[in-house]
């Protein structure tokens, strides 16, 4: 008996690249045929666009193709979730729809994993048709991120990857709302390998990740996995206890030279608003995961 693979693709208003999309998730499933019986997960995230309309049609006539639509949008990394709560392959591979992650790559992460490696993530060379404040906001954001963070997340990775089973039970037993998967994957642990490649342009339509949600993406992944923010109030606390005696003695032995000691003043009461966001963000975090809600709403399910 053949083994399955599931592939995971979150869609958020991708009418103009979806059809294209299926049309190489075809090519793939056709070339692990012989292998694998291959099935595919579709999350629609809430589109507003005729995302959910196409996914429909193509579900209608093929029942390895599998829709789940949410009642609204709740974000990239929860369609990802729910596609590995319905997931139920030997194999999970996670992608986009953009196609700027290469589908026919997945048949070089299953071989891959053949060596022993129960997760094999896609690592990016080279960024196609980005600017350059994307390139270099990407790269500050996974240097900052392998900095903070108190696991090993590998660099220049996204979602895309493969894993296999035992690894997306593991995922999938982690209820914590702020998620972050491509934190939560090297979390649990496994061997993993990665598989280098070069990342094409967007096919067809715009980012769905603004600077605006990748900030976000990145306090998720800082505040989820690490305390330094927390330990930086006290080194700093302890660095402005030090001024605050220097510009004390200096204010004496200059007879009083306010500029100084105005100057402290007003970076401290700057670096205390800043405390105080900081534990706000971890204080909030405890708030949402105490209220219980559910990761998101299921309204249509297909082929499920």
């Amino acid at each position: 008996m053949k083994k399955m693979l599931d592939v995971i693709v979150p869609v958020y208003n991708e009418e103009a690249c979806i059809t294209e999309t299926i049309q190489r998730l075809f090519n793939l499933r056709n070339i692990l045929i012989d292998e694998l019986d291959v099935n595919f997960i579709f999350v629609n995230d809430g589109s507003k666009d005729k995302s959910l309309e196409i996914l429909k049609s193509f579900a209608s006539r093929y029942p390895f193709i599998k829709v789940i639509g949410f009642s609204r949008n709740f974000g990239h990394q929860m369609a990802v979730t729910a596609g590995l709560d319905y997931s139920k392959g030997d194999y999970v591979a996670i992608i986009d729809a953009d196609l700027q992650d290469p589908p026919e790559l997945i048949k070089d992460m299953y071989e891959k994993s053949k060596d022993g490696y129960q997760v094999v993530y896609g690592k990016r060379l080279k960024r196609k048709a980005e600017t350059l404040f994307k390139k270099f906001t990407a790269f500050a954001f996974y240097r900052l991120l392998d900095f903070m963070c108190q696991i090993n997340i590998p660099t220049d990775t996204g979602d895309f990857r493969l894993i296999t089973r035992e690894v997306a039970d593991a995922v999938k037993s982690m209820p914590e709302k702020h998620r972050f998967i491509r934190g939560m994957v090297p979390w649990v642990g496994f061997n993993s390998a990665p598989l280098y490649y070069n990342r094409d342009e967007r096919f067809a339509g715009e980012t769905k990740y603004p600077l605006s949600k990748m900030l976000k993406l990145a306090f998720d992944g800082i505040f989820s996995f690490s305390v330094k923010p927390l330990k930086f109030i006290t080194d700093a606390g302890i660095a402005l206890m030090i001024m605050a005696v220097a510009a004390f003695v200096s204010g004496i032995v200059f007879k009083c030279n306010i500029s100084i000691i105005s100057s402290v003043v007003l970076f401290v009461g700057s670096l205390q608003m800043i405390a105080l966001g900081i534990i706000g963000e971890y204080i909030g975090r405890i708030f949402e995961e105490a209220k219980d809600r559910p990761l998101y709403i299921v309204k249509d399910k297909i082929n499920l």
